[in-house]
């Protein structure tokens, strides 16, 4: 792999110029008209009901499988062109410009880039608890303090406590949040921003922009043409995106279909894990992502190593919230698998 050779201060101009989401995952929708692939005789694997990752169980578009399938013959070649044609593409979805967008290979590259840049011995890290771990990590690893602020009692992120401790470092915010699945609004967010020193950055983590759907909710994208300091998730080594995924996620973003229907039957199917938690009395942290927390009312780790034992894998155990649960949503039958096993181990 060809790896930039950038000094700090310029990679930190290039992200501080502002960086819009441009980060390729596969496609959020199920498609109507997905082409049908001939089955091979299932694995074991097959067998695991995988509620532990926030996966989409329902796989890319039809647009973006057939782009990958007719880039087959040019997989070999470096996707200069093609990842410039996606940035202006998600340029003028987002209303930036084509040098504002920084294309990675998924959250975990752009993550610890950013770490890489904006942390160190003199930097701290600022972030809610729980929260994503990876920035936490790579901070860690890079010898900056990392500076954990309780969630408020809502499990939004506690933005006033966390702008008092910021202090020219890096402010993390992951919106909507992982573990949680709570978010917080944009006019909360937009204040913070504002009032925040332009010495202090601020990355905004919105990898599950699409399933909000609280009208309070928006992205702070549009931001980024008034705060320098401001980062919505973003770059990345040379050629990191491959030439595959650089045509499925262009092609993605011409499926009409894609967003709407995948937040349809995420909606659908976290409302009827919701309402059986209802009348089985447990409480749940309400969700605005593709996964949500639940109080099972004892230590986790039990319950989380008992549903494995089953063949249902759920969330890790996130030590601020001991007693919560993360369950993906995945589809209706997987999660009626998980009820099944969850009545049992209760039982």
């Amino acid at each position: 792999m060809n790896s930039i050779s950038i000094s700090r201060r310029k990679f930190a101009q290039l992200l501080s110029a502002g960086a819009a989401c441009a980060v390729v995952k596969p496609a959020l929708s199920l498609a109507k008209s997905a082409p049908e692939v001939k089955s091979q005789p299932a694995s074991p694997l097959t067998r695991i009901v995988r509620l532990s990752s926030n996966e989409n169980p329902y796989g890319p578009s039809p647009h973006a499988l057939k782009a990958m399938t007719d880039s087959f013959n040019v997989a070999c070649r470096y996707p200069d062109e093609a990842a410039a044609l996606l940035s202006e593409k998600l340029a003028t979805l987002n209303s930036v410009n084509a040098n504002q967008i920084l294309l990675g290979d998924g959250s975990g590259e752009i993550l610890k880039l950013c770490a890489d840049t904006f942390t160190g011995a003199q930097r701290k890290l600022v972030a809610g608890d729980p929260t994503f771990e990876a920035i936490l990590q790579h901070a860690t690893v890079n010898g900056a303090e990392v500076v954990k602020v309780p969630l408020t009692d809502n499990f939004a992120h506690d933005l006033s406590k966390m702008g008092a401790v910021a202090n020219a470092g890096l402010v993390y915010i992951c919106n909507p949040n992982n573990p949680t699945a709570s978010f917080t609004p944009k006019n909360e967010l937009t204040d913070f921003i504002s009032k925040t020193s332009p010495q202090t950055i601020i990355l905004v983590d919105e990898a599950y922009f699409h399933y909000a759907d609280n009208p309070d909710y928006d992205s702070v994208i549009p931001l980024v043409k008034d705060y320098p300091n401001l980062i919505v998730r973003s770059h990345q080594s040379w050629d990191s995106v491959n030439i595959m995924a650089v045509a499925a996620a262009t092609a993605s973003l011409s499926d009409p279909d894609q967003v709407t229907n995948g937040r349809r039957l995420n909606q659908e199917t976290r409302t009827f894990v919701t309402t059986q938690l209802d009348a089985m009395d447990y409480k749940y942290i309400p969700s605005q992502a593709n996964f949500v927390m639940i109080d099972v009312k004892r230590p986790v780790l039990p319950l989380i190593k008992a549903l494995k034992e089953r063949n249902v894998e759920v969330g890790r155990l996130f030590p601020a919230l001991p007693t919560h649960m993360r369950l993906t949503i995945g589809k209706k039958a997987e999660m009626e698998a998980f009820l099944s096993a969850f009545h049992q181990v209760l039982a």
